[in-house]
């Protein structure tokens, strides 16, 4: 088997770690969850006056510590003081020194956002005029770096191990409790409790540096782990790690203490009616040659059903107790794993924003879906491959099981996708919509497999032939490979020939086990259904690395929220643009100022005025006038406009459209002569 089993595996396996070299490779800074949306001065402002203070806006709270907003002087000293204070409404003011010189400063801000992402970034503002800075700012924003890549793979496996243990420990329960004793299936459980553990101490110790300086020494920073503790992050990892204490009990239980009940009750079954059989028989022909044949075998029956009825309590007691811890298990387990799921719901997406309060429970039912049909089928999928044998009954329990996760995982799906985009416009317009999309497409193409893997289950179910024989071939195989294996060496045997016996009851043991995996091997209805649930489990991967990059970045939601807020706050108070740009095209009379006026200045469309003087403010004619609109950052232009020309140095343009707002470049090219032209250009704000 390991022939077409290993490649299999070795593809799942590649698969998994490109997924994770490109999370860790593509690993950007995770987009802010809270946008600043305004600021006093604005950016790019030129005020008369030293401001007292500077403050910023955000589109949804904050935190903000000690040096969370800096103000720089053009020589790149710090000319704030004290901590930032919560002006309410999502505003937050540092204090300013006195007596601030003329020049340009720029403003630097790094906070945490309500859902715990970090949010950075830098603008500036002059006194007086705009003048040189020294200040140099760094490429690395929050969240980014080596650091960010980290703490990015340290969610992706904590996801991971959250799948596989709930969603096996829940297989175990509902689809196969056998399964319990399964060594493949303890290793795939215990695993998945290992990775979500050892993720979430890791994004403990690294969350100081990724939420503040980003420097792989402050990894270990005990000052840094102590404000970590005092934030709702902190909190919520925490909390992760005591309920793993009891999750390890519960695993601890499971494939302990159920194990045994499991398996006692199966042997308790077979024992009893062993016993049943062979009393009677055995009674009648012991005793049959006496003369008193008959009174023996009244007693003989009396004694059997005395025997069966003790057998028959004994199995009772042993399958009430196996259910009753069955029933303990499976409410501590709902109980610790919807504990964990709220781990992630009260300090993410869910508990901030709109219907918090509705969000985050929905979030923990999402997050329990999820695990139970991704977690459940990543043990199918390790059944199939490694178990000594799975029936059919047990894979239609989990298509079951399977079903109702998918609906609830749509469900919740819907109600999350509207809450973070709010209109439809954002699945095309922001990140985050464009990565739901992805994300809904694998969640369509794993459906579409899983139908087919439910086809082969059916084909499975209708082969009683096959499975009857198979069912009654495998335990005889594994009893007498057991038998086998277990024997001892005679009593007058040497220590030799012990030896060898031993080394014999090793090598037919491995020829039982190879020969009943050729037996299931041989099946093209298992092999059909090994193949399928494999190729759910490589798009399950890819899924999940979707959904951690999801969590990671700004809702559609937010992001157009933000975009509106600060194309408000930037629109120029006096509703007019009035730009002088000199010009010298070199020829006679080539000198000039050409004034650019747009009227409101804001998105869609603006009435233009250029006008044209010469150097001592007299308006004159130049042969040709013609305007350009750049926006680099969106690359979008340059727009031409050709005005209209209506008096002497006078131009006009009607309905000049503008269609998004920002840092606009207006180029105006001025020929005075067939062979003088020149173009000149300066920047705005528009919108």
């Amino acid at each position: 088997m390991s022939s077409t089993i290993a490649p299999r595996v070795r593809t799942l396996l590649l698969l998994f770690l490109a997924v994770t070299g490109a999370l860790l490779a593509g690993a950007a800074p995770v987009s802010a969850h809270a946008a600043l949306t305004a600021s006093d001065p604005r950016q790019g402002a030129v005020v008369d006056e030293a401001p007292a203070q500077v403050s910023l806006t955000f589109s949804e709270g904050v935190a903000v510590s000690d040096g969370a907003v800096r103000v720089l002087d053009p020589k790149g000293k710090r000319v704030d003081t004290g901590a930032p204070a919560d002006q309410g409404a999502n505003t937050y003011a540092v204090k300013l020194h006195a007596g601030l010189p003329d020049g340009t400063f720029t403003v630097t801000y790094q906070v945490v956002s309500a859902d715990s992402h970090p949010v950075s970034g830098a603008f500036t503002f002059s006194i007086g005029a705009p003048s040189t800075t020294s200040v140099a700012l760094s490429d690395q924003t929050a969240g980014g770096g080596v650091v960010g890549g980290l703490y990015g793979f340290a969610r992706y496996v904590s996801y991971g191990g959250f799948i596989l243990l709930v969603g096996g420990a829940t297989f175990v329960l509902a689809c196969w409790p056998r399964g319990a004793g399964a060594r493949s299936v303890q290793r795939l459980v215990v695993s998945g409790w290992l990775a979500l553990t050892g993720a979430t101490l890791a994004m403990l110790l690294l969350r100081g540096s990724y939420t503040g300086s980003g420097r792989v020494g402050d990894i270990f920073d005990l000052a840094l782990l102590s404000q970590v503790l005092q934030t709702k992050t902190g909190a919520a990892l925490v909390s992760r790690l005591l309920l793993l204490a009891a999750a390890a009990l519960f695993v601890a239980v499971l494939f302990g203490a159920y194990d045994r009940r499991v398996r006692a009750d199966g042997t308790g079954e077979q024992n009893g009616t062993g016993t049943g059989d062979t009393s009677a028989p055995g009674a009648g022909s012991t005793d049959g040659g006496t003369g008193t044949a008959a009174g023996t075998d009244s007693t003989a029956g009396t004694d059997s059903t005395a025997g069966t009825d003790s057998t028959n309590s004994t199995n009772s007691t042993e399958s009430q107790e196996k259910s009753d811890l069955a029933f303990g298990l499976a409410i501590g387990g709902f109980v610790v794993a919807a504990g964990l799921a709220a781990t992630w719901a009260m300090a993410e997406h869910a508990s901030t924003g709109l219907q918090a309060g509705i969000a985050m429970p929905v979030d923990v039912l999402h997050l329990l879906a999820v695990a139970v049909w991704l977690g459940g089928l990543s043990t199918l999928l390790v059944a199939l491959f490694r178990a000594p044998s799975l029936d059919a009954p047990v894979v239609r329990r989990f298509s079951r099981l399977a079903f109702g996760s998918v609906a609830v995982l749509v469900a919740t799906g819907i109600y999350q996708s509207w809450r973070q985009l709010g209109s439809w416009s954002a699945f095309t317009e922001t990140t985050y919509g464009q990565l739901l999309l992805v994300k809904i497409g694998l969640v369509v193409v794993l459906v579409g497999i899983a139908w087919m893997s439910r086809r082969w289950t059916a084909r499975l179910a209708q082969a009683p032939e096959r499975r009857a024989a198979e069912a009654v071939r495998t335990p005889v195989g594994a009893a007498s490979a057991r038998t086998r294996k277990g024997a001892k060496p005679k009593a007058g045997s040497g220590g030799g020939d012990g030896k060898r016996a031993a080394q014999l009851a090793r090598q037919r043991a491995a020829v039982a086990s190879a020969a009943e995996k050729r037996l299931r091997d041989a099946d093209p209805l298992r092999t059909g259904l090994r193949r399928s649930v494999l190729a759910e489990a490589g798009v399950a991967v890819v899924l999940l690395a979707v959904t951690t990059a999801l969590t990671s970045t700004e809702p559609g939601r937010t992001e157009q929220e933000a975009r509106a807020a600060t194309a408000a706050a930037v629109t120029p108070q006096t509703g007019a643009l009035s730009l002088d740009i000199p010009f010298d095209t070199g020829g006679r009379d080539g000198k000039g100022v050409a004034r650019v006026e747009l009227d409101p200045a804001r998105v869609g469309g603006n009435e233009m005025h250029v006008y044209v003087d010469r150097p001592n403010g007299k308006a004159f004619d130049v042969p040709e006038i013609k305007v350009a609109f750049t926006l680099e950052a969106k690359d979008i232009g340059p727009l031409p406009v050709v005005p209209d020309h209506i008096a002497t140095g006078h131009w006009t343009a009607d309905g000049v459209q503008i269609p998004m707002a920002g840092s606009w470049t207006i180029a105006v090219t001025v020929r005075t002569s067939d062979i003088d032209q020149v173009t000149v250009d300066k920047n705005a704000q528009i919108g």
